[in-house]
Order: structure tokens, then sequence, then C-alpha cells
């Protein structure tokens, strides 16, 4: 249970909130697991009490588009093109997979992004080959006490029936979840819908799902323009067309995705991802599109997108993406680079674009009053990052995992003093080596 009165003392705080901004030394008041005060000096009579004076404590990190499913076989595609990547991994492996190898390749990913500092990620899950492998995606979110949005998908089996000019709507199932399992969208884990939309899936289709996601109140996220999608189906214009557009999408990739269109994508208010170490890792993708995005008035959420070709945390997602972006304008490499981007940019795409993106910026995302308690510390006396001279360009530029001394979600610690605190480690490891040895064997 969360503490009912939690004094988080002295810390550098670094609130993501442009109205509090970053402050030297302060107080966090933390009751019922929501954020009641911050401020320097802050007396909580009864209040179990953080010393922060060594940390800089800022809002857990939002991971906005990961396919948790595939953790179990993280790594393996680091050589793979993208052609390669569906062959092993979605049609090879994934008609495999039973709901034990899902939930435990959900809570191995979850538990890794947590002790990494994540405290939110939307699991975007297209391996509902039944209903027992949903339900099992999200026992193991909820078994993990991270905050998620469970992004319900497809099936991996029949997959070209379900992927190539589809004329099957989106799974039924996802009402009977919805009535059922996550029905209120006050929960820690709460439902979205992951659409085919049109480079995988006829118009009327598109918006059959569009209007079941509108139907049951919740978002849709959708992947586009990847190479050799964009230019060929212009989803985003068709989407335009249809008038399906609309603050309660996020669209993922857009590495193809025509200026004009990006110009849609912000007239029409949609949310945006990218997975810069996925993308620039995996032949076939595209080009991340940050510049073209910053230039359309877009600020993108981040993603660790698929641990079976890249990292999963959201520090090196956020030097990707700022170096990524970097290198393209400073070298002139396209015709529209956009603005400059800022260490604290890229800070605020992992924390308050990524909630806005997962429609929980009025929850977490920055440190202010009201707001849930999702806060990380990072160890600002480790040897990377000391003496700390800018504490915002400390976490982006050189922190990593291992600096992340404690997560809370919610008020909840799940991690303290660099351990994770209430889990059964060597049973997650020994579940997660034997679902790899049956999927790969």
């Amino acid at each position: 249970m969360a503490n009912r009165r939690l004094l988080i003392s002295g810390g550098s705080v670094i609130t993501v909130d442009p109205s509090l901004g970053d402050l030297p030394q302060a107080d966090i008041l933390v009751e019922d697991g929501k954020i009641s005060a911050i401020g320097v000096g802050l007396e909580a009579a009864d209040a179990d009490v953080l010393d922060a004076r060594d940390f800089i404590v800022l809002p857990g990190l939002i991971d906005t588009h990961r396919h948790t499913w595939q953790s179990v076989v993280r790594h393996r595609m680091g050589d793979a093109d993208l052609l390669q990547y569906r062959k092993e991994i979605l049609s090879g492996m994934g008609p495999r997979f039973r709901p034990s190898d899902v939930y435990i390749g959900n809570l191995l990913g979850v538990l890794a992004a947590v002790e990494s500092g994540t405290t939110t990620l939307l699991d975007w899950s297209h391996i509902q080959n039944t209903p027992d492998h949903s339900d099992a995606a999200i026992a193991a979110l909820r078994d993990s006490g991270i905050r998620a949005v469970f992004a319900h998908g497809w099936p991996r089996t029949d997959g070209a029936a379900w992927a190539m000019d589809s004329t099957r709507p989106h799974p039924d199932d996802i009402r009977r979840i919805r009535r059922d399992v996550l029905s209120s969208d006050d929960d820690l884990v709460t439902l979205a819908l992951a659409a085919r939309g049109p480079e995988m899936a006829t118009m009327d289709i598109t918006r059959h799902d569009f209007q079941l996601a509108r139907e049951l109140g919740i978002r849709t996220t959708m992947h586009v323009g990847i190479r050799g999608m964009g230019a060929k189906y212009r989803a985003v214009e068709r989407m335009h067309c249809e008038g399906l557009l609309g603050p309660d999408l996020t669209l993922i990739h857009m590495c193809e995705c025509s200026d004009d269109e990006l110009k849609m994508t912000a007239d029409a208010g949609v949310s945006t991802c990218i997975g810069p170490h996925a993308t620039m890792t995996m032949d076939g993708v595209g080009v991340m599109p940050i510049g073209r995005l910053l230039a359309a008035g877009i600020r993108p959420s981040l993603s660790g997108d698929t641990e079976s070709c890249a990292c999963g945390d959201m520090f090196n997602q956020m030097r990707f993406a700022l170096a990524g972006h970097r290198y393209v304008r400073n070298n002139n490499l396209t015709p529209r680079q956009g603005p400059d981007l800022r260490v604290r940019d890229v800070l605020e795409f992992a924390t308050l674009v990524g909630a806005e993106a997962c429609g929980l910026g009025h929850r977490v995302g920055s440190l202010r009053p009201a707001k849930d308690a999702d806060i990380i510390f990072v160890r600002r006396t480790d040897l990377n990052l000391a003496p700390v001279s800018d504490a915002v360009g400390a976490v982006v530029l050189g922190a990593h995992p291992g600096n992340v001394d404690t997560v809370m979600v919610r008020g909840k610690i799940l991690k303290q003093g660099g351990k994770m605190i209430g889990y059964d480690l060597d049973r997650v490891r020994a579940l997660a080596a034997a679902s790899q040895s049956y999927l790969l064997g």
C-alpha cells in the first residue's frame, strides 16, 4: 500500500511544470498517493521522510509504445532488418506464443522498465491469439505495479488476413475487456485500441475500428508511415478525408508521412510517438522524422518499441532522439530540419508529452500538487554524474538505469536504494528462461 503521508526532503527537483520550473533544493509532500505540496521547508507531522539531498527528483519516465510481449527474446534482432523481424518474431514466433509466454514477457519487460525509471508504459499488445492471451498480458501489467495502458491488438495467427488489406474488424473480445476487466479509467491499468489503419486494413475496417474505440471511450494508437508504406498508402491523408483524425489518436513512426500529412496531424491535435533506438537500428523503418514533426508544430513522445532489436530504457531513447535530430540538422541532411532541439525538450518528450499521448496528462508527466505521485530519484553522487552542474543535462546526457535509486507509482515505492521491492526476481528470470527455451526450441 502507498504511504498515507510521505515527505520527500531536500531533493534537486525537476518538476517539468512550466509554472514551477526547477527547484535546486525542495520538498514534496505525498498524501494518499498524490502530491499535495511542493516547496522549501515543508513540515508534515507523522509523515515518513525520504532524505533526497543526494538525488535529482523528477517525474517518472513514460514509454508510449512497447511490444512488451517480445521481452523474452530481447536483443535477438540486433542485426535484422524489418522484413526479418516480421518473419522471425511476428510470423514465426507469434503464433506459438502461449498465454504463459505473454504473461512472463510482459512481466519481465515491465519490471525492467520500472527498474530503469519508467513509471508509465503503453503495452502495444498485438498478440491477441486468444482471450486468454489478453488476460495474461493484463495480469502481468497489474502484478508489476506499473501504471500501464493495455493497447489491445489482433492475433498473430493467420497473419496475412489481419494485416494485408484486411477485411476483418478489430477482435470483438475488446468489448469483454472493457466491460469486465478494464472498465475503470481510474485504475493503474487502462485500455486503448491498437489499430491497423489504412496501411493494413480497408478503409471500411479502419472506420469501424475508430468507431469501436470511440464507442468504448478509449484512445486509439496506430503505426503509420514506415519506409515503403507512407507514400504508397498516404494513411494520414485518407483518415483526414474520412474525418477520423482527432486528439484521441496517437500515430507511431511517421517516417515517410508527407509534410502536408504532418500538418493534418498537427491541426487535428493528434499525438505522435517515435522509437528512436529501434528506428535508427533496424533497416526498413525509415528516417526518424523529429525535425519534420517539430517544423509542423508537433512534439513527439518516445518509446522503446521492441527490445528484440533495441534497448528498453528511456534514458537511451532521450539520447538517441537528441543525437539523431542534431546529426541530421547540423549536417543539413534533410530539406526541413525544424527548430533546434534542446536537452529539456527531450526530457519533456519522455515525461509530460508522453503522459498526454496516453491520455494521462491530468494525472502524471510532471510534478505538481493534485497529480499522482509517480516519481523517481536519480543519484547525483554517482561517478558518471557528479558533480552535477545542470540537473536536466545530467538526466538526459549522462544518466542510466543504474543511477535510478527510487521509483514510486501513485506513492507506492517499487524500487528503493537501487533494489526492486517486493518481487521474486529469481522466479521471473526462471520463467523467462523457460519461455525463451520453448519459443526458440
